[in-house]
């Protein structure tokens, strides 16, 4: 323990996501009510940490904030240190380092997804303590079963999709609803589980356009005159390429994928006769008030990231595994995304209740891709 009092920094990093306000209320008053801290937000992610720009933040900071969408500090997907976009790429872990220093910080709290945890990894290295939030609306942080933000995307998700249904069985329509994910599928599978999606196409099993097809043109001949398909935007077809929206280097991942539904609705216009529309949710699955689930996750896992950086904790990040919270090393969890695995119960029970994934064969083990 620090002989002056706790002071800790806190900040979050890569996209924006419901839940992340919460995340920052549960560790600002946990520190500062449980273990008499001082708080520094940073602004904007880990830009904050190289141009010095902070914050205090206080107990009244945070009062009010548990509902709100989105981060009062901002984030920003481009300040990798690392790698730092805003100076042509180049390697700034040094100032970072030296406003820790300079602040005279004991800890600092990252909330963020995959991105942010290899960075808060590398930085660990250079002598800076860190504890990880988990967060991202792809929940595909591999060390935790769920991450803040994943629950409330999923929501709004299945809401949409729900929605599509009656307009798809009024004009008797193939409607095709694009999620995102990256190159993860958990959002469709939850979502498209959830409303009765009758495909369901993720980035771990490569579709095959004929199945698609099949699965539409017999719903019409049994009477179900339309079918829903939620597509992941990183679903692909059997020994096709990712869908690719933009390339460039304004982000640190310089691909950015989507518009997979408009190429699958393409590729479905010839061999049916039905009307085939799109639907592309994009960013409103990141906006808006968390659910409650998500809103009591950031709370759990943001007073136990406040515990762990008081008591001297580094190099981890909180996590829920088994419907149990508990810590993981960062470097087990860095430069990995956990995808959907073969034998995942609701895999099996959307095939139990006749959902099709995009392949001719029941066994999904031959076609899921691994976590890499």
């Amino acid at each position: 323990m620090p002989n002056h009092s706790l002071r800790v920094g806190v900040l979050t990093g890569g996209g924006d996501c419901p839940g992340l306000n919460a995340a920052l209320r549960a560790v600002t008053k946990s520190l500062t009510l449980q273990h008499d801290a001082e708080v520094l937000g940073f602004r904007d992610g880990f830009r904050g940490l190289v141009d010095r720009t902070v914050e205090p933040l206080r107990y009244r900071d945070v009062s009010g904030i548990l509902t709100r969408g989105g981060t009062i500090l901002g984030a920003s997907n481009k300040a990798d240190p690392f790698n730092y976009l805003p100076r042509g790429g180049a390697d700034v872990s040094a100032q970072v380092v030296k406003t820790y220093r300079t602040l005279d910080l004991d800890a600092l709290v990252a909330i963020g997804g995959d991105g942010t945890m290899s960075i808060a990894n590398r930085l660990t290295e250079l002598d800076i303590d860190i504890v990880g939030v988990p967060k991202t609306i792809d929940n595909d942080l591999v060390g935790t079963d769920r991450t803040v933000g994943f629950d409330t995307a999923v929501s709004v998700a299945t809401d949409a999709i729900d929605r599509i249904h009656t307009t798809a069985q009024s004009h008797h329509r193939v409607m095709i609803v694009e999620t995102m994910g990256r190159y993860s599928g958990w959002i469709a599978l939850h979502a498209g589980v959830a409303s009765g999606a009758d495909v369901i196409l993720l980035p771990e099993i490569e579709y095959e356009v004929d199945e698609v097809a099949r699965v539409c043109r017999d719903r019409e001949r049994s009477g179900q005159r339309f079918t829903i398909v939620a597509v992941a935007e990183g679903a692909r077809r059997k020994e096709g390429d990712y869908v690719v929206q933009e390339r460039g280097d304004e982000y640190t991942d310089s691909i950015r994928l989507g518009g997979i539904s408009r190429v699958l609705a393409e590729q479905l216009r010839e061999p049916l006769d039905t009307s085939v529309r799109t639907t592309v949710l994009g960013h409103m699955q990141r906006g808006g008030s968390p659910t409650a689930y998500d809103r009591n996750l950031a709370t759990a896992l943001g007073s136990r990231a406040a515990a762990l950086a008081a008591d001297g904790a580094s190099g981890v990040m909180v996590a829920v595994q088994n419907d149990a919270f508990t810590q993981v090393p960062l470097h087990e969890i860095a430069d990995k995304t956990r995808t959907v695995p073969a034998d995942h119960p609701l895999l099996t029970s959307g095939l139990d209740v006749g959902t099709s994934f995009g392949v001719e064969d029941a066994d999904l083990a031959a076609h899921t891709q691994p976590t890499f």
